[in-house]
């Protein structure tokens, strides 16, 4: 049911998975926001940022609870097989929420937020005091990242578990996008009829001189290459454009008398 929730919550079209340098934004409080959130799936930072600063320049809770997760994309969250951060799950599902901003996708640089000074300004200036509690998650890397899940969420819990024992409090989790990784897929090696897959198994040169001089002929040595087919294949269109040309000049027909200088009687008036 909470993975439900937050996975309906952070759903979004394909084509934000575009926005590598990207990452979710969940802003929770027991205290209504006093304007609504904007519903756009994608915004900058400063939007954001605007309307989080706005939305906490009254102190509206007691406590506060800011996590920071670098490395961390929506679509972690979201799969298919379970929420991979359960305690997150479950206070997005809390009965005691009453304002909610969740953003799939926040573009730009959240690094230097420095939310945490600024709520403790904006209750000092309205002569509260309150609590604000900062943990700083683990960054998840593409090896063990389900084991950093796991460990960070366990971190999450403990400061969850003291940060709502009361009925007045605010839950902020960001995320700085990581340095996207190319991982390279390879495909299969290209197999022509002229070049046969030879198994591991199969005698080498170096090996048994007279096993080799029994293999067939294509499998000792390769004629032709991709490149080689498409020099040829590229030589056999363009002799065939030449041999339309020369086929087109050839077939005009100009006689000799063409180019003789008339010497008629018509010329000789117009020369006149």
């Amino acid at each position: 049911m909470h993975f439900q929730t937050i996975a309906s919550l952070l759903a979004f079209s394909g084509a934000a998975n575009a926005f590598f340098d990207s990452s979710p934004w969940i802003l929770l409080s027991t205290s209504p926001f006093a304007k609504a959130p904007s519903a756009d799936s994608i915004q900058t930072s400063s939007s954001v940022l605007g309307f989080t600063k706005d939305a906490l320049s009254t102190c509206p809770t007691d406590r506060y609870l800011i996590v920071s997760q670098p490395g961390l994309n929506t679509q972690d969250i979201r799969r298919s097989n379970g929420c991979v951060m359960p305690h997150l799950c479950k206070v997005v599902d809390d009965e005691r929420i009453k304002g909610k901003s969740i953003v799939n996708e926040v573009v730009g640089n959240l690094e230097d937020a420095q939310l945490s000074e600024y709520i403790k300004s904006a209750c000092a200036k309205q002569g509260k005091t309150a609590t604000v509690e900062e943990i700083h998650l683990s960054p998840l890397s593409w090896e063990g990242r389900a084991a950093a899940f796991a460990a960070n969420d366990d971190k999450l819990a403990q400061g969850l578990e003291k940060a709502t024992e009361g009925d007045s409090y605010t839950f902020l989790f960001y995320s700085t996008p990581g340095e996207p990784i190319y991982e390279p897929e390879f495909e299969e090696a290209l197999r022509t009829e002229l070049k046969r897959n030879v198994q591991s198994d199969e005698p080498s040169k170096g090996g048994n001189n007279t096993e080799w001089d029994k293999l067939p002929l294509f499998e000792k040595y390769q004629f032709f290459t991709p490149g080689i087919f498409m020099a040829l294949i590229t030589a056999v269109i363009l002799l065939a454009i030449l041999s339309v040309g020369i086929r087109a000049l050839g077939s005009l027909e100009v006689s000799y008398g063409a180019f003789e200088k008339d010497m008629g009687p018509a010329a000789q008036k117009k020369n006149q």
